[in-house]
C-alpha cells in the first residue's frame, strides 16, 4: 500500500477475501488513510466482518466464495486499485518472510507443512527457504474440499477446483494465483490434502493440549500429521515446523467445530 501512487492513495484499495487479508488491508488502509473496500463471501465468519468494519472497511458480502467475490470486486469497482491477497509479487515477498523466520528461529527444521489456498504463502516461503537451505523440504497442506493446488499441479496450470465449503474458510481459493502456482511448482516437494474431520480433530488438539485457538485453515497442517492424517509417522526422527497461521475464528463455529472433534474422537455420542 505504501507502493502506491498518490492517485492510488486518494482512490483507495479493494480486495476480495475471506477475511484474514481483509483484516490486514483494512488495518493498514486506517493507519496508512487510505479508503479500503473489502468484498467478502456470504461464508466469512462474522468475526472477521465485523472486525473489518471496525478497523473502517467498507465491507460488502458477495458471492459463495473468494473466486466470485473477486469477480464482482474487479467488475463493479475498476477505478480502485486491486490488491490480490495471494498473487501479487510484493504479497509472495511479505510471506516469504515467514520463511526467513523460521529458518532465524529453528536451524535444525527438516520440514516445513504449510497450508494452501491460492497459494500466496507456500510461493513466497518455499522461495525463501529453498534458496537457503534447499534440502528443507516443504509439503503443502490442503482441504479435501478445495484442492485447488493439487488441481494446478496435475493440469499443469490454475484450474477451478473448489467442491464445497470447508471449515477451513482462508484456505478456500478455486483457483490458485498465476504467480504463485509459477514460484511454487517448482518448489513445492509434495502436496496432501486433510478431511474437515481431521481440521476439526486439529482444532480440538491445539486447545486442549497448547492452549491455542486456531482457525481450521491455521490448523490444516497439523491435521495432516495426526493420527488418522495423511502424513502420520512420515517423518520420524525429523524436525518439523507446522505454522500456525490464523486465529480468527467465530466462537459459535468453534464450538461445533470442538462439538465435531469430540464426536470424531467418540468422546461425544449423540443417541437420537
Amino acid at each position: 500500500m505504501m507502493q502506491l501512487s498518490p492517485e492510488a492513495k486518494r482512490l483507495g484499495v479493494i480486495t476480495a477475501s475471506a477475511g484474514n487479508h481483509a483484516l490486514a488491508l483494512a488495518w493498514h488502509g486506517k493507519d496508512l488513510g487510505i479508503p479500503v473496500t473489502c468484498v467478502m463471501p456470504t461464508v466469512a465468519p462474522l468475526t472477521k466482518v465485523d472486525k473489518c468494519r471496525k478497523f473502517g472497511a467498507n465491507v460488502l458480502i458477495h458471492g459463495a466464495h473468494i473466486g466470485e467475490s473477486r469477480e464482482y470486486a474487479k467488475s463493479e469497482f475498476p477505478d480502485l486499485k486491486y490488491i490480490n491477497g495471494y498473487d501479487d509479487p510484493e504479497i509472495i515477498a511479505g510471506a516469504g518472510t515467514m520463511g526467513l523466520e523460521i529458518l532465524d528461529q529453528f536451524k535444525d527444521v527438516d520440514v516445513i507443512l504449510v497450508p494452501v489456498g491460492g497459494a500466496g504463502l507456500i510461493a513466497g516461503v518455499a522461495l525463501a527457504v529453498k534458496t537457503l537451505r534447499p534440502k528443507v523440504q516443504i509439503i503443502g497442506v490442503e482441504p479435501e474440499n478445495c484442492m485447488s493446488f493439487a488441481a494446478a499441479m496435475e493440469a499443469g496450470k490454475p484450474v477451478p477446483h473448489f467442491k464445497q465449503g470447508t471449515i477451513a474458510d482462508g484456505l478456500a481459493v478455486p483457483v490458485v494465483g498465476p504467480t504463485s502456482f509459477e514460484v511454487a511448482r517448482h518448489l513445492v516437494d509434495q502436496t496432501v490434502a486433510v478431511s474437515e474431520k481431521m481440521i476439526a480433530i486439529a482444532v480440538l488438539r491445539l486447545i486442549e493440549t497448547e492452549r491455542l485457538v486456531v482457525e481450521g485453515g491455521g490448523a490444516a497442517a497439523l491435521a495432516a500429521i495426526l493420527p488418522g492424517g495423511p502424513l502420520f509417522g512420515a517423518f520420524k526422527g525429523l524436525n518439523v515446523c507446522v505454522p500456525l497461521c490464523g486465529g480468527n475464528i467465530d466462537t459459535s463455529v468453534l464450538g461445533r467445530i470442538i462439538e465435531r472433534g469430540l464426536a470424531a474422537d467418540e468422546r461425544l455420542i449423540r443417541f437420537t
